[in-house]
C-alpha cells in the first residue's frame, strides 16, 4: 500500500472512531501515533519517537511536548497535540516556547483531525506565528499529500523542506486571499479592475455597480477554466481510448498476438515511484511540481519535464543488480552515475536544478 492510500485509510478510520473518543490521550493514541507510524517512524522506539519530550525553559524544568521526532539521535519535529474536539490557536500554546530552547526546525500542532506546520522563516529559531502548511485529515487533497510526503522518514531532508516552505507558505496566503475576493470582492480589489475600464469618476454608486460585476465575472472565468480542464481531460481520455481500441483491434488481428513475450509489459515499481518522488522534491524550490512527470521503459525509468520526452531530466536505472542514475550535459550526452541507495539522488540537486534552468532558457534534450 503506498503513502497515499495509508493516510487515505487513516482518514476514513478516524471517522467511524470519533465517537469513541473522550480525551486528549485517547485522541493521540487513535488518530495522532497511526499518523507518525504512516510517516515511517517507530513510535515505540524511543531512538525516533520520544513520548513527553523534556524541553525546559529558563528556570521551569520539566515542561514537556507531546512527541519529539529524532533524526540522528537530534530532535527534528515536535509535536504538540490537543483533544481533537479543541480548536488549535498557536498563540496560546506552548510549542512556541518549546521550539526556541530545542534544535527542532520544525513543530506540528494537531488535534488529529487539522495539522498545522510551523518553521522558523520569518526569524532563526523562533517559531513562525503562521503556519506554511496545514490540512485537516478528513480533506486531504492530492497536493497536500505531496507536500506531507516530504515529511517522510524516506524522504526527509531538512534543507529541501524549507526551501519549498516559504513558497508553500506564501502561495497558500495569496489562494486564501482570492478565494476571499472571489467570494466578496473588497473595494481596492474592485478599484483596480474599475480604474482599468471605467473612464468617469468614480464613485460610490459606480463602485457598487461594478462589485456585482467584479463577483460575476470572477465566479464565470472560474466556471470556464474548470469547464475547459474537464474538457481538455476528456478530449485526451478519448484518445487514449481510441488509441486503445486500436491497439486492441490490431492484437485481436494477429495470429500472433498471444505470443507476445512478457518482457514487453513495463511495470513500475515502488522503488522507481520513491525515485520519482526524490527527484520531484529537489526540483520544488526551481519549478512547479505539476511540470514534474514520467515514463516507465523497459531498460531505465524516465523523470521529464512538462511530459515532453525532448525534456528528460533524468534516467533512472534501477531494476539491475547495480543501480545508476543517468544525467545529461548540454552536448546530450547521457553519463552515468551509481547509487548506492534512492538517498544518493539528492547528491545530484544541483545538477537536476539546472537541467530545469537549461530547458527553461530554452533548450533541449535527446528523447527521454
Amino acid at each position: 500500500m503506498d503513502f497515499k492510500d495509508q493516510i487515505k485509510n487513516l482518514a476514513t478510520r478516524v471517522e467511524t472512531l470519533l465517537p469513541q473518543i473522550q480525551t486528549e490521550e485517547a485522541t493521540k493514541n487513535a488518530l495522532i501515533m497511526p499518523f507518525i507510524q504512516i510517516l515511517g517512524y517507530d513510535v515505540f522506539n524511543p531512538l525516533e519517537v520520544v513520548p513527553e519530550f523534556i524541553a525546559d525553559i529558563g528556570i521551569k524544568k520539566g515542561e514537556k511536548v507531546d512527541y519529539a521526532i529524532r533524526k540522528d539521535g537530534v530532535p527534528q519535529i515536535l509535536i504538540e497535540c490537543k483533544y481533537y474536539k479543541e480548536k488549535l490557536d498557536p498563540h496560546n500554546s506552548q510549542l512556541f516556547r518549546y521550539f526556541h530552547v530545542s534544535n527542532a526546525r520544525f513543530a506540528i500542532l494537531t488535534n488529529g483531525m487539522h495539522y498545522k506546520f510551523y518553521t522558523d522563516l520569518m526569524e532563526t529559531n523562533k517559531m513562525d506565528e503562521k503556519p506554511f502548511f496545514e490540512f485537516n485529515i478528513s480533506e486531504m487533497k492530492d497536493s497536500d499529500v505531496e507536500e506531507l510526503k516530504k515529511f517522510h522518514k524516506s524522504y526527509f531532508n531538512i534543507e529541501n523542506i524549507v526551501n519549498a516552505a516559504s513558497d508553500l507558505k506564501y502561495t497558500n496566503e495569496i489562494k486564501g486571499l482570492l478565494a476571499a475576493q472571489f467570494k466578496a470582492p473588497t473595494d481596492p480589489f474592485i478599484r483596480f479592475f474599475v480604474s482599468q475600464i471605467y473612464t468617469g469618476r468614480i464613485t460610490e454608486k459606480v463602485l457598487m455597480q461594478f462589485s456585482e460585476l467584479t463577483k460575476r465575472s470572477l465566479n464565470q472565468l472560474l466556471s470556464e477554466m474548470i469547464s475547459e480542464r474537464l474538457k481538455s481531460a476528456l478530449d485526451r481520455e478519448n484518445e487514449l481510448n481510441a488509441e486503445n481500441t486500436a491497439l486492441g483491434q490490431s492484437a485481436s488481428e494477429d495470429e500472433n498476438a498471444d505470443n507476445i513475450p512478457k518482457e514487453r509489459v513495463v511495470e513500475t515499481t515502488e522503488e522507481e515511484k520513491e525515485a520519482f518522488y526524490i527527484v520531484k522534491s529537489i526540483l520544488r524550490p526551481v519549478v512547479d511540481g505539476t511540470r514534474i512527470h514520467y515514463r516507465d521503459a523497459q531498460s531505465y525509468f524516465s523523470v521529464l519535464l512538462d511530459d515532453n520526452n525532448r525534456k528528460a531530466i533524468c534516467r533512472l536505472y534501477l531494476n539491475g543488480s547495480k543501480k545508476s542514475i543517468g544525467l545529461f550535459d548540454h552536448t546530450k550526452k547521457e553519463n552515468k552515475f551509481e547509487l548506492k541507495s534512492l538517498d544518493d539522488i539528492y547528491c545530484y540537486a544541483e545538477q537536476l536544478q539546472k537541467v530545469i534552468e537549461y530547458y527553461d532558457r530554452g533548450g533541449s534534450q535527446g528523447e527521454g
